[in-house]
């Protein structure tokens, strides 16, 4: 292909991820307020779960929706492990602090949201435009941070399209990333971020709303 039938691939290729924006626009303005409610504003974070199960299509269509997410030069470094096997549980077991044991035992689906700290590698494939692997080839210190920060934002869209889906999350930090690290990812450039339980939840568990900051203690506008 020439370069400039490259060029006018590309141009068609914009034209209609451009038109295709448009068109979403004009068929979705906004979300309506339920649907608000149910992934943030009216949500809960879960400790206690139903025996309702997740099917491996469930979760392939979850993955289809984090995909879709924005990172920064569309490096995608997270890396998802779904834990739904007495075999997995155990070993996430390891890791846990004691109060956290039941959350996850009982969670249907536990997912090890990591990173991989070398990212960078398959950039060729997820930002063609330009060779951005010389701004991380020699800087770990960059890469790790980027891989990480990124990684947690797409845990993020992970806890959203569970909740979109009509699931309940649980997020935990209260683990060791060590033995996670050492039972999932040995040997490997990944490393985990956190813990995240997804299933149908039993709400007998939950306790009063804690507070959150008002506009004028969080924010400011300049």
């Amino acid at each position: 292909m020439s370069a400039s039938d490259t060029e006018q691939n590309l141009e068609q290729q914009r034209s209609a991820a451009q038109q295709d924006i448009r068109d979403l626009r004009q068929r979705i303005t906004h979300l309506d307020n339920a649907s608000i409610e149910l992934i943030l504003s009216k949500a809960r974070s879960h400790y206690a779960w139903t025996d309702a199960p997740i099917s491996e299509q469930q979760i392939r269509t979850l993955y289809d929706i984090i995909k879709m997410g924005s990172t920064s030069m569309n490096g995608c470094p997270a890396r998802f492990v779904f834990v739904t096997s007495d075999e997995g549980k155990a070993k996430i077991a390891k890791s846990l602090k004691p109060a956290n044991l039941a959350k996850v035992v009982g969670a249907p689906l536990t997912v090890i949201v990591a990173y991989d700290r070398e990212f960078w590698k398959e950039l060729p494939y997820l930002f063609p435009h330009e060779d951005r692997r010389p701004m991380f080839a020699n800087n770990e210190e960059y890469s790790v941070d980027t891989a990480y920060r990124n990684s947690t934002l797409q845990g993020a869209y992970l806890m959203i399209a569970a909740r979109a889906m009509g699931f309940d999350i649980g997020a935990m930090s209260g683990f060791s990333n060590q033995v996670i690290d050492d039972e999932f990812f040995a040997g490997t450039t990944v490393r985990s971020n956190f813990l995240c339980n997804i299933g149908v939840a039993d709400e007998t568990a939950l306790f009063q709303r804690l507070p959150r900051f008002e506009f004028d203690q969080a924010c400011t506008i300049v």
